[in-house]
């Protein structure tokens, strides 16, 4: 008899393995087949919004810049063709969603250097095109080689090192590129706003942190108003986030980061607890914050005096110069706007940037600044739908974290340029020209893919 016969168990096995195979191929993507249709309506919209502009600025189609966009399109298909192969149950919507939002602001600021006539390298929108390429090739990596997201675990504190890192980079001397504040880093051959990157390792820290930490506190306290408040000793990691916050807002001037990283961390300590008593206590360290730094630091109390009287005679001259002329730019574009490529969100400073949702205002009009609204809205919903649908507590944090952050900068950009809350030094996620933001925005889109495909192939595996 023959050493090589196989046994009646290997032929099983083997075609248990044959019949899994088959069955894997032949059972529709659903998930993709739908993330498809919907890429085909974001590359629909981007094209003729890139169309328009050229039409409505120069009164003729310049073939050029539509194929340099082509090679985004390709990337995008690449990294849809990558979850096709290696993350088949992941969110459908969040690709499109973030394509379609980098789509859009691509050509508000490709509009404006039509108008300064700003070419080459100059250009924000060639750019802003190398940048969009790094980030869906940060992207395709991130989901190629993170298997299991459980990984980030390990280096909990790893991460919290490097987001501390980041966030002092800054105000290294000799490192600084200047500005209104310390958030840039000049490294010679390109700058950089580690920030952005920061506030991903943060969330990583926060995540795994909290995971190992949440007994503690949620541990039994004072019950007072219908809620359960922490004991004091619990208020320790809050206290020390707040601390971290004042002190970027203070050595670095930057009220944007400070506030998003704080917010981010009372998000994710309510999912991590329950209490809502931890909001009402982070709500109330923030206004106090903010109250004080306006009170002391001479660049938050300008901040306020322009959010406060901004049409005061003497300000529309000078510091409220920029948000006056956002205001009017999108109440001329009125409730249709005045189309792409007609309007002149040109008047309003750095409006490829800061300003860049005005911008979009005017020439979308009201209805348009909604339509981008809601795929904001609709991002984070199905961010924070992935977290709360999963069992692993880390994932579950990550997700929700991460959400919650893009959702927290939309509000403190939009709510700064239409004069809700006072203006920041934030980028509009995926819409304003900045490397960093489309970079590490998307890599918080490839995240939220692995875990969604985490989440979804394996419900009810749990780890510890």
């Amino acid at each position: 008899m023959s050493a090589t016969t196989s046994t009646p168990t290997d032929a099983v096995s083997t075609d248990t393995a044959v019949v899994r195979a088959l069955r894997r191929i032949r059972v529709p993507q659903t998930q993709r087949n739908r993330e498809l249709a919907l890429l085909v309506f974001a590359f629909a919209i981007n094209g003729s919004a890139i169309a328009l502009v050229q039409l409505g600025a120069l009164g003729a189609i310049d073939w050029t810049f539509l194929v340099y966009c082509g090679g985004l399109t390709a990337l995008v298909i690449a990294l849809h063709i990558l979850l096709r192969l290696r993350a088949r149950d992941a969110d459908p919507f969040v690709v499109p969603i973030a394509t379609l939002l980098t789509g859009l602001g691509l050509a508000m600021i490709y509009r404006l250097d039509l108008n300064w006539e700003r070419h080459g390298w100059e250009a924000y929108s060639t750019r802003q095109l190398a940048w969009a390429a790094i980030a869906l090739i940060a992207a395709i990596l991130v989901v190629m080689f993170l298997h299991n997201y459980r990984v980030l675990f390990r280096y909990t504190y790893i991460f919290g090192f490097v987001g501390i890192a980041l966030l002092i980079l800054p105000v290294i001397p000799g490192l600084s590129a200047g500005g209104n504040a310390d958030v840039w880093v000049d490294l010679g051959f390109f700058s950089f706003q580690p920030s952005e990157l920061a506030k991903i390792a943060l969330g990583i820290f926060f995540a795994g942190y909290l995971v190992r930490t949440r007994e503690s506190l949620t541990s039994t306290g004072t019950r007072f108003l219908g809620l359960t408040w922490p004991r004091g000793r619990e208020l320790g990691p809050l206290l020390v986030i707040w601390l971290v916050s004042l002190g970027i807002i203070v050595l670095q001037r930057d009220l944007g980061t400070g506030v998003l990283i704080f917010g981010m961390f009372v998000a994710m300590l309510y999912v991590a607890t329950g209490k809502t008593s931890w909001v009402l206590i982070g709500v109330v360290l923030a206004v106090s914050g903010a109250f004080l730094a306006s009170r002391i630091l001479p660049y938050v109390g300008a901040r306020f005096t322009n959010w406060l009287d901004a049409f005061n005679p003497d300000l529309m001259g000078g510091s409220s110069y920029q948000l006056v002329n956002g205001i009017f730019g999108m109440a001329n574009g009125g409730l249709l706007g005045t189309g792409l490529g007609q309007g002149r969100p040109y008047l309003t400073p750095v409006a490829e940037s800061d300003y860049i949702l005005p911008a979009l205002g005017e020439e979308l009009g009201l209805i348009g600044v909604f339509a981008i609204l809601c795929l904001y809205m609709v991002f984070t919903s199905r961010g924070i739908r992935i977290g709360l649908a999963g069992q692993d507590d880390f994932g579950k944090l990550l997700a929700t974290g991460l959400s919650f952050t893009i959702a927290l900068q939309v509000f403190i950009m939009v709510g700064g340029v239409t004069r809700l809350i006072p203006l920041t030094g934030l980028t509009t996620p995926f819409l304003a020209a900045g490397g960093s933001s489309l970079v590490a925005n998307w890599i918080i889109v490839a995240l939220l893919l692995r875990i969604s495909d985490a989440v979804r192939s394996r419900p009810r595996v749990v780890i510890g």
